[in-house]
């Protein structure tokens, strides 16, 4: 895992994430953690994948999975253009 990296933290990772969160991962953190844990600093993301929040996570990097491909975008639609009639 290195900085850039995108991941999917589910209740496989963490009991904690009872609702699964898109995470950005900014560095994996040099701090004293049990076996097979680690603690991951980066941004929580949006459906649009911006990011809504800065967290430090704890999470076993084995219950880490790739982010489901996003919901296509909706096609925006143009308004309507009023004529001016004269």
């Amino acid at each position: 895992m290195k900085a850039g990296d995108l991941v999917y933290v589910t209740r496989a990772a963490s009991v904690q994430f009872l609702r699964p969160i898109r995470f950005r991962v900014i560095r994996v953190l040099d701090w004293p953690t049990y076996d097979g844990w680690v603690w991951l600093e980066g941004y929580q993301l949006d459906a649009a994948g911006d990011a809504v929040s800065r967290r430090r996570i704890f999470v076993q990097p084995a219950g880490l999975t790739a982010p489901p491909a996003p919901a296509p975008a909706q096609p925006r639609r143009s308004r309507p253009t009023t004529r001016v009639r004269r």
